[in-house]
C-alpha cells in the first residue's frame, strides 16, 4: 500500500495543508487482488438485498492472522449452515490472506472475510444462486479503550437460535442495540436474551468475575461462540482461575467484583458503568490483559508460514 497525499486548495495565502489519503489499498475479490476503488459486487448479490452471508473478522500480528483454525473452523460451520459452498477451501483462504498482507505491507491489522451467497434470483429462494461472492479486506487495529460504559438494549435475542452460533452477514438486531446505547451515552449495548438473561454485548462477549470464579453466558443462551472467549476461557484454566458458564439477570451485574468484554479486535476490555451505574473493578482483569497479549504474542510467533 503507497499513500497518496493530497493537497489543500490553497486559500488567501494560508499555508498549505498536507494529509496522508490512503486509497490504494488493495483488497482480495473473487479471485483477484485489485485497488479497493475497484471493488465492486452486483446489485442483485444476496448479501446486499438480504444479509445472505456470513463474515469473520481476524487479529493479524507479525503478518499471521491469529487463531486462524478456530476462525475457518467457524466459517466453515456457518457456510454450511447457510448452505453456501466456500469457493476455496480455507487451507487456501489463509493463503490468499497471507498474500493480501504482504501486498498491503500491513503485519498488525484486522483481516475481515466476507461470504455470500451471491447474485440470484428475486426472492427469498436460494435457487440458482450458486456462486457466492468472497471479499478478504484489512483494516486498522482498533485501539483498545482504557474501560466501556455499557447500556441495556430493549431488543433481545433468542436463546437456542441456531444463527447465534455463526458471524452472520445480517446484524441488525446488534445494530439496533448499539444505536440505541449510543444514543444514551453509552460505548456498547448488553444484549439480553428473551428470558431476560444476560448473552452478550453488541459486539463481544460478556465475562464477569465473583469470588475469584471467572463466568460467562452459556452459548444457548443467545452467546456468540467467540473466538476470544473460548482463548480467554482456556487461559483462566491454564492459570488456575475456576470458569463457569452461567445464566444470570442483568441485575446481577451491577453486584459482581469485576465486567469486562472480549472479541478478537480488542482483546479485553474492562466495563466501568452498565446503565450509568458505576460496577467494580478487579485486578484479575489486569491479569486476564497481561496473559491475553502474551497467547497473542505467542500465537504470531507459533503461526506456520
Amino acid at each position: 500500500m503507497v499513500p497518496d497525499i493530497e493537497r489543500a486548495e490553497l486559500e488567501c495565502g494560508a499555508p498549505v495543508e498536507l494529509k496522508v489519503v490512503c486509497t490504494r489499498m488493495t483488497v482480495f475479490l473473487n479471485g483477484r487482488f485489485i485497488p479497493e476503488a475497484e471493488a465492486v459486487v452486483p446489485i442483485s448479490d444476496r448479501g446486499f438485498l438480504y444479509g445472505d452471508g456470513l463474515f469473520e473478522t481476524l487479529r493479524v500480528s507479525r503478518s499471521r492472522p491469529l487463531w486462524w483454525t478456530r476462525h475457518a473452523a467457524r466459517l466453515q460451520t456457518g457456510a454450511e449452515l447457510l448452505r453456501i459452498t466456500l469457493p476455496w477451501p480455507c487451507d487456501q483462504l489463509r493463503r490468499f490472506a497471507l498474500e493480501l498482507i504482504e501486498k498491503n505491507a500491513l503485519p498488525e491489522c484486522l483481516l475481515r472475510i466476507t461470504v455470500s451467497r451471491g447474485s440470484g434470483a428475486r426472492g427469498y429462494s436460494i435457487k440458482g444462486a450458486n456462486t457466492p461472492t468472497l471479499a478478504l479486506t484489512l483494516h486498522p487495529v482498533p485501539a483498545p479503550p482504557a474501560s466501556i460504559r455499557m447500556a441495556t438494549a430493549t431488543i433481545r435475542v433468542a436463546t437456542h437460535d441456531p444463527l447465534a452460533a455463526i458471524k452472520s452477514a445480517n446484524k441488525l438486531t446488534q445494530i439496533l442495540a448499539r444505536a440505541e446505547a449510543e444514543e444514551r451515552g453509552a460505548d456498547e449495548a448488553l444484549l439480553l436474551n428473551i428470558e431476560g438473561d444476560v448473552a452478550e454485548a453488541a459486539s463481544s462477549n460478556v465475562f464477569w468475575i465473583t469470588n475469584g470464579t471467572v463466568a460467562t453466558p452459556p452459548v444457548r443462551d443467545g452467546a456468540l461462540a467467540g473466538v476470544t472467549r473460548d482463548v480467554v476461557l482456556e487461559l483462566c484454566r491454564a492459570h488456575q482461575v475456576p470458569t463457569l458458564e452461567q445464566q444470570i439477570p442483568r441485575a446481577q451485574l451491577l453486584g459482581m467484583d469485576g465486567v469486562f468484554l472480549t472479541n478478537s479486535a480488542t482483546g479485553i476490555v474492562p466495563v466501568s458503568e452498565l446503565d450509568a451505574q458505576k460496577l467494580r473493578q478487579s485486578p484479575l482483569v489486569r491479569e486476564l490483559q497481561q496473559w491475553y497479549q502474551e497467547a497473542l504474542i505467542a500465537e504470531a510467533n507459533a503461526s506456520p508460514t
